[in-house]
């Protein structure tokens, strides 16, 4: 069967982030995250579709998480995974309760349920004896984290490609961070994937990511490259040309005195970052 052209151009995506960020490494046995959403569909073909081409040998292991959420029907998705052949388990949760629980009524419930997803598929992932866990964020999402950082977190970060986290028991990598939404989602119809709705944050039209994405869609009407420039960004960072002290000191090897106890410290506008590396702070699954 002959590629499309959206086909393609995902699949090279991926290969190229594969490659430059050394995602996939010989005897991995990668935990794919698979929502439900067009995005881990796609993820989890383009990487079946690299494992039969890749000079190095690696495992996929499909994970689906039933988060409890009402009017769940996880059958299309089993029965997809079975139909394609692809090894697979499905885990049970009902994060939920929990997130409704917790979260004040009107605030976004994507943070929590980011978290609790996050730790339940780390936990798996050890169990499996994984090596890596993939996820389905793409370039548009690591695009909107950048903005949303900027401009309500006063901090300039937005998705690595691959990550150790900060307890060194997992690493997650990204292998659709260089692709479009767009392709993305031209792909899931290409392909007829099931899609499962979510009915926790599908409730909450105006959460801020939905606002970045309009913001983006403005600009790009004008200037079609917007996004692409944005994420040649990400991977063009000028430490010299930013505020962070301790950074700019990390990067030039020269001493900040005001980093050294140089200065009052007691006024907490004038304190140093402590993390040196842009770190990850919002974060969303597909």
């Amino acid at each position: 069967m002959r590629l499309s052209e959206v086909a393609q151009r995902l699949g090279r995506e991926v290969g190229r982030a594969v490659g430059e960020h050394q995602l996939i490494e010989d005897g991995d046995r990668i935990m794919v995250a698979v929502s439900g959403g067009k995005d881990s569909y796609a993820m989890l073909e383009l990487l079946v579709s690299l494992q039969r081409r890749a000079p190095v040998r690696f495992e996929l292991v499909a994970v689906h998480l039933d988060q409890g959420q009402p009017g769940y029907d996880g059958a299309p998705l089993r029965a997809w995974l079975e139909r394609e052949g692809h090894r697979f388990e499905v885990l049970r949760e009902d994060t939920y309760s929990v997130v409704i629980d917790k979260v004040p009524e009107g605030k976004t419930y994507c943070s929590l349920c980011s978290r609790l997803r996050r730790g339940i598929l780390y936990t798996a992932a050890e169990r499996m004896g994984c090596t890596k866990i993939a996820l389905g964020h793409h370039r548009d999402d690591a695009i909107e984290t950048l903005m949303l950082n900027l401009l309500f977190a006063g901090k300039i970060a937005a998705m690595p490609a691959k990550l150790r986290t900060e307890d060194q028991r997992n690493t997650v990598i990204r292998p659709l961070i260089y692709c479009a939404e767009a392709d993305l989602a031209a792909y899931a119809v290409e392909r007829g994937f099931p899609i499962l709705p979510c009915n926790l944050c599908g409730s909450q039209q105006n959460a801020q990511r939905k606002q970045m994405k309009l913001l983006l869609d403005t600009l790009e009407s004008s200037h079609p490259q917007v996004r692409q420039s944005m994420l040649a960004a990400l991977g063009n960072v000028v430490p010299s040309h930013l505020l962070d002290r301790a950074l700019v000191t990390e990067v030039s090897g020269a001493k900040d005195p005001t980093l050294d106890g140089g200065e009052d410290r007691s006024d907490p506008l004038t304190q140093p970052q402590t993390k040196r590396r842009l770190p990850l702070v919002v974060a969303r699954g597909d």
